[in-house]
């Protein structure tokens, strides 16, 4: 198999599982998947969910990648000026713990700035801008934490966590998850050093993502219900930033619980995150995106990925995102819903959600491997192969669909 080839998961998971000799009842087993899922994914009638395809992965013994075929081909000058990003990163992760000599730093006051222009990029979901602003000033923003000391150095070291979510964010978004996984592990470093309880905290939520989306999902669990033990001796005082760390954990715990296929103890979580967004009273953006309308976009999500489309629907159908929303989020749940309509079998709609996602946020669409998943699916099961269908999988690279 090679990652980027025009087939689906199905078509790799069956490739995978005849490999090493296996049936679809005994893939089913090992990755405590139903018989007929496997079936019907493996047959593209199904879209493969976050869950399944890490349990199909672990079970295995592949890649998350491998299956979802990431990073996708490069189609477009634009695709190929986004990947050429992926080497400086690299580069850049490997040299953390390291001064850039012969570099001129500008002052903490101008790279603060421009560290908060690039959060708007990582906002907006903007890979391309990412890509092209990401590498140069994460090289300079590490320079300047090692030319500081003191209370200098730990709000460098803060800029610098965000530098390297941002990172960690383009490289997850083109589908480089070792890479990721490289990020987020400096930016617990580098939270580390600044003191900062809220990059604390957001490290801790992505080494879980990262446990999730592996299918280790127990380990996720026990590691997020120690971060939250140590958080809640602080919560009687009620500063806020405990608040959102406490709440955005939950909802990490929630995520955890649905893929293992805990309805019951993802549900508790994410309510115990409302309850502790609705003390915020508030959106929270800049470092743990917390508050009323994630928790929102969160419930959805997590119906959708506990396969309940219909849930999903009726949740979404009380929420609706206020304006100013970030566009990674607003877009990611426009993904969502059609993931959700797909599931509740109302295919008519499931391309209008794709096309708004797109609207929102079109390199966060055109890369989301869920969205290939939905596009793949869709294509397979509409006779009619409308122009819509084939044009939209067309923009974002899905090949061999109709």
């Amino acid at each position: 198999m090679v990652a980027g080839e025009p087939a689906g998961v199905g078509t790799r998971v069956a490739q995978a599982r005849k490999l090493i000799g296996w049936t679809q009842a005994r893939l089913a087993m090992e990755a405590n998947q139903s018989p007929s899922l496997v079936r019907a994914v493996e047959q593209g009638r199904r879209a493969a969910s976050p869950a399944f395809v890490a349990a199909c992965a672990k079970a295995l013994r592949v890649g998350v990648t491998e299956l979802l075929g990431q990073p996708f081909p490069q189609t477009t000058s634009v695709d190929r000026e986004v990947h050429a990003a992926i080497a400086l990163i690299r580069n850049e992760l490997a040299a953390y713990d390291l001064d850039a000599p012969d570099l001129k730093v500008r002052s903490i006051a101008e790279v603060t700035g421009r560290v908060l222009e690039i959060r708007r990029f990582r906002r907006d979901a903007s890979a391309p801008k990412l890509a092209a602003t990401v590498p140069p000033l994460l090289t300079e923003t590490r320079a300047l934490v090692h030319r500081a000391t003191g209370r200098e150095r730990e709000l460098a070291s803060s800029l610098l966590c965000e530098m390297y979510y941002n990172a960690r964010s383009l490289a997850h978004k083109l589908g480089y998850l070792d890479l990721a996984a490289l990020a987020v592990d400096r930016m617990a470093w580098a939270a580390d050093e600044s003191g900062d309880p809220l990059w604390i905290a957001a490290g801790q939520f992505h080494r879980a993502t990262l446990l999730s989306s592996g299918g280790d999902w127990k380990s996720a669990l026990a590691f997020l219900e120690r971060c939250r033990t140590e958080l809640e001796v602080r919560l009687g005082v009620g500063a806020e930033h405990d608040l959102i760390a406490w709440g955005g954990l939950h909802l990490q715990s929630g995520l955890a619980a649905a893929r293992s296929g805990d309805r019951d103890s993802a549900d508790t979580h994410l309510a115990a995150a409302a309850e502790t967004a609705a003390r915020v009273g508030h959106d929270r953006d800049p470092v743990l995106v917390f508050g009323p309308t994630n928790v929102g976009i969160w419930s959805v999500a997590l119906a959708v990925e506990m396969m309940n489309g219909t849930e999903a629907l009726s949740r979404a159908d009380s929420f609706v995102i206020p304006p100013g929303t970030p566009r990674s989020r607003s877009g990611h749940h426009h993904i969502d819903l059609a993931r959700a309509w797909l599931l509740h079998g109302n295919r008519a709609r499931v391309l209008d959600s794709l096309q708004t996602a797109k609207a929102i946020a079109p390199s966060l669409t055109r890369y989301h491997p869920m969205v290939h998943e939905t596009v793949r699916v869709l294509a397979r099961e509409d006779a009619r192969s409308s122009e819509s269908v084939r044009g939209f999988a067309a923009w974002c690279g899905v090949k061999g669909t109709i």
